[in-house]
């Protein structure tokens, strides 16, 4: 692990801005396209010309010419020249962002990504999971990890079945927008033929695209549809935990996606906790998730401690049989990582506290 140049760092954080801004005010403009027109019978009518994801042009009606429509029109014209130059900017600043050595997204799931993010994923409370938001953490975070972990072909993104706050009548139909990239994609089947595919997969290729969510009391692990999402997603442990804390980053690539990804210090905490719950047959998984856990952890304890004392709180609120797992897989990368234990100690005091042995 190192750290990055701080001219990087800042052009990261000016790369995020701008992709923050320029979502916040999303306008007519940001629809990519150009209004036509066509003469029919003498008359005229406005026709909205587009690519759909998998690169085929369409046309969609708009209406017969009126004031109120070329109205409409200039608008667009207008918003889009801005955008214009927002997109511009945001181009050039990848460009930087790659020579000054910040980790990117390689190019097919930057596409993916950018396809979910246009269509709303991200705005209906889709979040980045898995390793891709582990790579943007170290821009976030200003450091390049340790490259070992780093390859991934699996893009997880995990939701709530349900919203917690009132959201426009909003629904994405995810696999629709997956169909339209042209890349091949189709449903993974589910090991019960009975439920729907919470997987898609490209055809001959090793990308992968998985959908999670929280799994609960009243509804143990299984499938759950997401219907502002219009796609089935595995419900999973500890989920929760994750999701409850999330923050804006951008995908360096695909000129700059603006996705969710969970809050950076409750990502390790979750990590310790996976790593203690896998199999024997997925322990490349379990080294994984220690790898990215102990280098967050590294950095966190240095930059901001705050945020692992209030991951941890989030934590133990849940019991011990939380905490329990996450005390386990620290101290056997105490063997390891001889004075990790200590060093977390320092920003959260109640962790001896709670367990006063280092490998009980």
């Amino acid at each position: 692990m190192e750290r990055l140049p701080l001219e990087t760092q800042t052009l990261y954080a000016e790369f995020l801005d701008q992709l923050v801004a320029m979502h916040a005010r999303r306008t007519i403009g940001l629809a990519p396209g150009c209004f036509t027109t066509k003469t029919v019978k003498g008359e005229t009518y406005y026709y909205f010309q587009y690519s759909d994801p998998g690169g085929v042009s369409r046309q969609a009606y708009v209406g017969k010419k009126s004031a109120a429509l070329a109205k409409v029109v200039a608008s667009y014209e207008h918003d889009r020249s801005i955008q214009t130059a927002d997109l511009d900017r945001l181009h050039r600043l990848c460009a930087q962002l790659r020579v000054g050595r910040a980790l990117s997204t390689d190019p097919a799931s930057s596409r993916i990504l950018k396809a979910l993010a246009e269509s709303g994923v991200f705005h209906l409370g889709g979040v980045l999971v898995g390793t891709h938001a582990f790579t943007v953490y170290g821009n976030l975070l200003g450091v390049r990890w340790d490259g070992a972990f780093l390859k991934t072909q699996d893009i997880d993104i995990a939701g709530r079945a349900e919203l917690g706050i009132a959201v426009p009548d909003l629904q994405v139909k995810v696999p629709e927008v997956l169909e339209n990239l042209q890349m091949g994609f189709l449903p993974v089947p589910s090991l019960n033929r009975k439920e729907p595919s919470t997987s898609f997969k490209i055809r001959g290729h090793s990308v992968r695209v998985d959908f999670l969510t929280p799994a609960h009391r009243t509804r143990p692990e299984g499938t759950v549809f997401i219907s502002r999402l219009g796609v089935a997603a595995q419900a999973l442990k500890f989920l929760d935990y994750l999701l409850e804390a999330h923050i804006p980053a951008g995908i360096v690539d695909g000129g700059g996606v603006l996705v969710n990804v969970p809050d950076p210090a409750r990502y390790a905490f979750h990590k310790l906790l996976l790593s203690r719950s896998r199999t024997v047959g997925s322990q490349m998984k379990a080294e994984k998730d220690l790898s990215q856990a102990i280098q967050l952890i590294d950095v966190l304890v240095e930059d901001r401690p705050g945020d692992l004392s209030l991951a941890w709180d989030g934590l133990r609120q849940r019991g011990r049989g939380w905490t329990k797992p996450v005390w386990t897989a620290l101290s056997v990368q105490e063997k390891r990582h001889p004075g990790l234990i200590d060093r977390l100690a320092t920003v959260i005091p109640l962790l001896k506290e709670t367990f006063p042995a280092p490998f009980t």
